[in-house]
């Protein structure tokens, strides 16, 4: 464990405010892992401070090591950290300031485009590519990667919210296909900020 790593809550605690003190399941084994998933709160207020070096690394390892379907890991990660971007993304996810806020905003895209080049370069024709069931297998990679992600920050005691509105407009699809064709912007956008410490 590291500073920023943040204290490891009673299960009892854990549970109680997860649930409410009268509603406190019954839990079985316990750990820190569940511990940190239990914790998580989605954070929409963020420190100017950068990410720790490092940080975005060890997030990407995680989500590399999700669940995927045939271990096609059809998604991408884009990390915006320019101000200019970052005020771009948040007027397309309808003026969400803390986008704006944030010291790193990660795109997590459904993204065939790299199985596209594959088929392109080898002259071979991936008859699955253009199938609904492809999308909707690179789309649930891209959240399950991006979850991961979520876990793997919040351990390290950055905080997350993902951005839903990003899929509600053409814009952000454009601003990420023109730089990966055969991608689709994901639901699942992440921001994270140091963790506050408890009072």
């Amino acid at each position: 464990m590291d500073s920023l790593t943040p204290a490891t809550p009673a299960k009892t605690d854990a549970l109680a405010r997860r649930y409410g003190a009268e509603a406190v399941p019954a839990a079985g084994p316990w750990n820190e892992t569940i511990a940190v998933m239990l914790d998580h709160r989605s954070v929409r207020g963020y420190k100017p401070d950068p990410v720790p070096a490092g940080a975005l690394e060890s997030m990407i390892a995680a989500a590399q090591s999700a669940a995927t379907s045939s271990n096609m890991q059809w998604w991408s990660a884009v990390a915006v950290t320019d101000p200019t971007k970052k005020k771009v993304l948040a007027e397309i996810a309808g003026g969400q300031k803390h986008i704006e806020q944030c010291p790193l905003f990660i795109a997590w895209v459904a993204d065939m485009s790299r199985n596209q080049r594959i088929s392109n370069a080898t002259k071979t024709e991936f008859e699955t590519m253009p199938w609904l069931e492809t999308f909707m297998v690179a789309s649930i990679d891209a959240a399950l990667a991006a979850q991961n992600a979520v876990v793997a920050a919040q351990s390290i005691g950055l905080r997350t919210v993902y951005i839903g509105a990003m899929t509600r407009s053409r814009s952000p699809n454009s601003w990420v296909c023109r730089r990966r064709p055969s991608s689709c912007s994901a639901s699942a956008s992440a921001t994270p900020r140091k963790r506050a410490k408890a009072k």
